[in-house]
């Protein structure tokens, strides 16, 4: 991987992190969703948001790098290599917001307080991730593995 020095402004952070948010958002809110639906405790609702979350954000990737023309084998390596860190981090973020905001975890779909929650939850996320992607585009790392496919 290259460890040379890569220009990373802040639109450039923005935008990578709003490409995390994005399928973050749609990973967590079905997760929740289905997790409700199937009156699922709050755990299990939560892993499975995650792991949509990850899914998601993953493959919103993973299309796009293919559309390029990349192979499969590679197109998952640079998702991978792309949106881990920043997944994580607004994973971490968006679920330690929720978990500790009094009553959001037991807030159904129905109720304002679990839309605001995860609302404000996913902003705040994005506002801390994107200095991280910002600090990892700079180092070749991060979304700059996908720029070159591009």
């Amino acid at each position: 991987m290259d460890h040379t020095a890569h220009h990373a402004t802040w639109g450039t952070a923005a935008r990578a992190t709003l490409h995390c948010l994005t399928g973050c958002a749609v990973g967590e809110i079905l997760g929740m969703v289905i997790g409700t639906a199937l009156a699922w405790g709050n755990a299990p609702t939560m892993a499975l948001a995650i792991v949509l979350a990850f899914l998601f954000g993953y493959s919103f990737t993973l299309f796009s790098v293919r559309r390029s023309g990349l192979g499969l084998r590679a197109a998952v390596k640079v998702a991978l290599a792309a949106d881990t860190v920043s997944i994580a981090v607004m994973e971490l973020v968006d679920n330690g917001i929720i978990a500790l905001t009094p009553g959001a975890m037991d807030a159904h779909l129905s109720e304002w307080l679990f839309w605001a929650t995860l609302a404000a939850a996913l902003a705040v996320a994005f506002v801390l991730t994107t200095p991280v992607n910002k600090w990892m585009i700079g180092r070749g790392k991060g979304h700059a593995v996908v720029h070159a496919h591009h």
